[in-house]
Parts: C-alpha cells; sequence; structure tokens
C-alpha cells in the first residue's frame, strides 16, 4: 500500500515538472465577454491601426521582446494582423497573423498567430484613441488555466492616467498587476525600420 502511495506521488511529481510555468491550477476569471462584445463590434473599425505594446504579463509565445509595434487592417469581418519588433537574439522580426471572431461562437475575439494557437482575444477596456487593454485566458483539463494580458497604446508611450484605467480593468478580474513587465519603446526603436503593410 505505501509503495503505492510512494509511487503515485512520485508520478505526480514527474507529471508537474512537464506543465508549463504559465499553466497554473484554477480557472479563468469572470468576465462578461457578450456585453464587452456587442458594445465593441459595432467599433472594431476604430480599433485598426497601429498599437505599440507599453506592457504584458509572461507570455512564451510573444517572441518580441521590445520596440513591439502592431498593425491591424479591419476588413469588415476581421484584422489582418502584422507585429513587428526585437526579438530576444537582437534580430528584427515580423510576425503575421489575424485577430477574428471566435470561430465557435464564444462572444469575443480570438487572435491566431503564426508560430502559436488561436486564443481568447479579450478588449477589457478602450477609448480607441488611445489605450486598450487586452485579456486572454484558456482553461485546460484537469482545473489548470493560462492567462495572458497586454497593455496597448496609440503612441510608444502612454499616460499614467490610461495605465491607471487597465490597472482597474485588469484588477476588477484578479490579475494581479506585479505580474506586469514594460515593454521597451521609445527612442531606442526604429520604427521606421520595421516597416508596415
Amino acid at each position: 500500500m505505501n509503495a503505492a502511495l510512494i509511487l503515485f506521488a512520485l508520478f505526480a511529481a514527474v507529471a508537474a515538472d512537464k506543465i508549463p510555468d504559465f499553466v497554473v491550477p484554477g480557472k479563468c476569471p469572470v468576465v462578461d465577454e457578450k456585453a464587452l462584445f456587442e458594445q465593441q463590434k459595432p467599433n472594431h473599425p476604430s480599433f485598426a491601426g497601429v498599437w505599440y505594446e507599453i506592457a504584458l504579463t509572461e507570455n512564451p509565445y510573444q517572441l518580441l521582446e521590445k520596440c513591439v509595434r502592431n498593425e491591424y487592417a479591419f476588413d469588415g469581418t476581421k484584422f489582418k494582423a502584422r507585429s513587428t519588433g526585437i526579438a530576444g537574439d537582437g534580430t528584427m522580426m515580423n510576425r503575421n497573423g489575424q485577430i477574428l471572431p471566435m470561430p465557435l461562437g464564444e462572444p469575443h475575439l480570438s487572435v491566431d498567430y503564426e508560430e502559436s494557437w488561436i486564443a481568447p482575444y479579450v478588449i477589457l477596456d478602450t477609448d480607441y484613441e488611445n489605450f486598450a487593454c487586452v485579456y486572454s485566458c484558456t482553461e485546460y483539463n484537469f482545473g489548470y488555466y493560462s492567462d495572458f494580458s497586454f497593455i496597448f497604446s496609440r503612441s510608444p508611450s502612454l499616460s499614467d492616467k490610461y495605465i491607471r484605467r487597465c490597472e482597474a480593468a485588469f484588477s476588477n478580474i484578479g490579475v494581479d498587476m506585479s505580474r506586469f513587465t514594460k515593454t521597451v519603446q521609445g527612442s531606442s526603436c526604429s520604427y521606421d525600420s520595421l516597416g508596415s503593410f
């Protein structure tokens, strides 16, 4: 009996080591995605354009680390997305993808970039002209989930009043702001060399 218990404990420990750090026990927070989506859908054309990444939570699928610039072109149903920036090895990098209504009909957008998987894309708050607070959460079997959060700005910097709006939006759903890391932007970035659509 004790041998079986020890074997089970060992198996559980080995299995736990294979779970990535960003997958944690629990469930996604409750977000009124339907209300947000219904409110935002008529304004999707206003969400198009350039968005600079100001901060994000740990995200192994975000290969760009500095000078991250997202360009979204809206075609009436979905956004063509192009992200440019500097990768961890210091090279310039482009990533292409799309942001579109969730294929299975859930009331939110989804993000689908090359070298990643399709994931929820929930705009928690935006004024379309200055800032956007974006959240993505996916639940897995056996009571685990992963979530990623982003703060975007229409310029390479963002006023504190808009950062506080995102802090409030994320805090309302239980995202700890200490998880965020500021993305390097500004004078050290050469946005012209990153190109556009």
